[in-house]
């Protein structure tokens, strides 16, 4: 007998049950949603907390860049550094890219050669808030698979070893409830697993989807007053 097992049935045949007690009653398929269960619970607690870090600091990169580009005395012709790591970074070198390749466009005349760089300044603008949105929302869709399935592969458990535990007894000449008792209470853990899978998942959830909208929100008026701020700069040019 393995130390796993031992250790399960050391706990089984104590006095007092316990979640081994109640694991070690349930049948291979309840065993195998619980250890599931575990895996998904650890994935979701590691996108949590590295969504929120990651979120925290591309806020704290945004902000730190915004104020540094606002103090710079022109946003078309003084060079920023490029980072790939801050949206508002990124954002800002695609519009003045834009603009400047528009800019060897022909026209007209002045005024139809400055509509074409604020269009094909805006269009820039709108393609990389784009992208940098779904940066935003990246790794959310898995944890809302995970909100949304854990209690379902749990109530799969329950009701797969309630079924057994029935069926169990059905083949018996007498049932009692004694008979029935431990099969059901394993059944249950798996219900039981999936709910705190779930509910921390759903916490953390909102709490990240709540903070991304708001970023996303950001995003955009940093677009927009980019994209006004350049178009006042190319028309004192």
């Amino acid at each position: 007998m393995t130390a796993h097992l031992l250790l399960v049935h050391l706990f089984a045949e104590s006095s007092t049950p316990n979640i081994l007690t109640y694991f070690g009653q349930s049948n291979a398929a309840g065993k195998l949603i619980v250890m599931a269960l575990i895996f998904f619970s650890l994935i979701a607690w590691t996108i949590m907390i590295g969504k929120f870090m990651e979120l925290r600091r591309m806020n704290e990169l945004n902000r730190a860049f915004e104020d540094r580009l606002m103090q710079a005395p022109s946003l078309l012709y003084q060079e920023q550094p490029r980072s790939q790591t801050i949206p508002y970074n990124m954002l800002y070198h695609e519009a003045v890219n834009a603009f400047r390749r528009a800019e060897a466009a022909e026209a007209d005349d002045l005024e139809m050669a400055k509509r074409l760089q604020v269009s094909h300044m805006e269009n820039a603008i709108q393609r990389c808030v784009t992208r940098k949105s779904a940066d935003y929302e990246s790794r959310m869709v898995f944890l809302a698979s995970i909100v949304t399935g854990a209690p379902f592969l749990g109530l799969l458990g329950t009701v797969w070893g309630v079924m057994d535990a029935f069926g169990a007894v059905a083949l018996r000449s007498t049932a009692t409830l004694q008979m029935l008792a431990p099969g059901v209470s394993g059944a249950l853990l798996t219900t039981v697993a999936g709910l705190l899978v779930a509910i921390p998942s759903v916490f953390g959830y909102n709490i990240l989807l709540s903070h991304t909208k708001s970023m996303i929100t950001e995003l955009e008026n940093f677009a927009s007053t980019l994209a006004d701020q350049i178009e006042m700069e190319s028309k004192q040019d």
